[in-house]
């Protein structure tokens, strides 16, 4: 999925995320899976730069019994860290939830440019 550089967007991923898996089947919670994706591209939106016109593009794939979610976006990754901010810090909060509901997390140069932060839900489908 590619997506405007807009807040609007990360509604927009959240829709396609539940339409597009709710035939799978998943065994992990979705809304867990939600709330990790809206983090991602709300990160994507308001940290994502480049000189020219530009896209988040939001990646979904299965291996084995664990769902990767990939999300793009043309920052520099050298900006992409954990915080741990104080009980009444308003921001801050976005991968420090990533980190908990999921079963890894990363972030790294992205193969279209830019920035990549993923996150891997291990039994996210019964086995085969």
């Amino acid at each position: 999925m590619t997506l405007y550089p807009v807040p609007e967007s990360v509604a927009r991923a959240r829709r396609w995320f539940r339409n597009f898996t709710a035939s799978y089947d998943l065994t992990c919670s979705v809304d867990d899976c939600l709330l990790m994706l809206s983090e991602l591209v709300t990160n994507a939106v308001l940290y994502g730069e480049a000189e020219e016109s530009w896209r988040v593009r939001v990646e979904w794939w299965r291996e084995g019994e664990a769902l990767g979610v990939d999300v793009h976006n043309p920052g520099f990754p050298a900006d992409v860290r954990r915080r741990d901010p104080d009980a009444d810090d308003a921001h801050g909060r976005g991968l420090l939830l990533v980190d908990a509901l999921s079963d890894s997390w990363c972030a790294g140069p992205s193969r279209f440019g830019g920035t990549v932060v993923s996150f891997r839900v291990d039994a996210a489908w019964k086995p085969r």
